[in-house]
């Protein structure tokens, strides 16, 4: 049986939830929100409501040896960098400002209210039930050069060094990333001392967070699975 993580179940959230629900019968579902408005629109079979902020859920429950199949961020923030921020803390993991000449390196960048940089191959707004084709846009039926995660994995700045975790489609509209990933970069993370360009992204979009190690550690809190 597939288990999911909705985390958030605004809009996004519960699009995702209702096409996973659809494309595999059975499945079970955690949807978190803060909101309880959110959740009660969330209710049905097989889903485990969690009355929570998102990132501070991920941060109690993920486990390696607990964890779900497919952990869905649909939330107004970047859930990897804020998790490793969460979990890191005692590292002396730090937010930083992005590096001021990164928006000139990225396809149309947009700046967040949380020091965040959202991008995007598209310069208009993307249906809700793209299925994300390998190789050419949905819209405008024009060839995609590189992928989103690629192009974010490859930049080079210097100082700084990209980190990327990449958001699989699941379902139209629907984008995820294994558990594992989020331990794998847990423990760049904690491999690194100094900056760092965490990103998690798709084929087409993406989101990046600039981040400051001062301490150095040899492993991660709580180990990996």
């Amino acid at each position: 049986m597939q288990r999911f993580w909705i985390i958030g179940v605004g809009q996004f959230g519960l699009i995702a939830v209702k096409r996973l629900s659809a494309k595999f019968p059975g499945a079970a579902f955690v949807c978190v929100d803060p909101d309880k408005a959110n959740l009660a629109k969330a209710e049905g079979p097989n889903r485990t409501l969690a009355h929570i902020d998102g990132v501070a859920f991920v941060n109690q429950h993920l486990q390696p040896q607990a964890a779900p199949d497919w952990i869905i961020p649909a939330l107004p923030v970047h859930l990897a960098a804020e998790w490793c921020l969460e979990q890191l803390a005692a590292n002396g993991l730090n937010r930083i400002d992005l590096p001021e000449n990164l928006a000139a390196m990225v396809p149309h960048p947009l700046k967040g209210e949380d020091k965040d940089l959202y991008v995007s191959h598209a310069d208009f707004t993307c249906p809700d039930n793209c299925d994300e084709p390998n190789e050419v846009c949905t819209i405008t039926g024009q060839s995609r050069q590189r992928n989103m995660f690629e192009v974010l994995q490859q930049v080079k700045m210097p100082e700084y060094t990209s980190l990327v975790i990449r958001s699989h489609q699941l379902a139209p509209g629907v984008g995820g990333y294994r558990p594992q990933q989020l331990f794998n970069l847990r423990q760049q993370v904690t491999n690194i001392s100094g900056n760092m360009l965490v990103s998690t992204a798709c084929r087409c979009h993406g989101v990046m967070t600039a981040l400051t190690s001062s301490r150095h550690k040899q492993s991660a809190n709580n180990g990996v699975g």
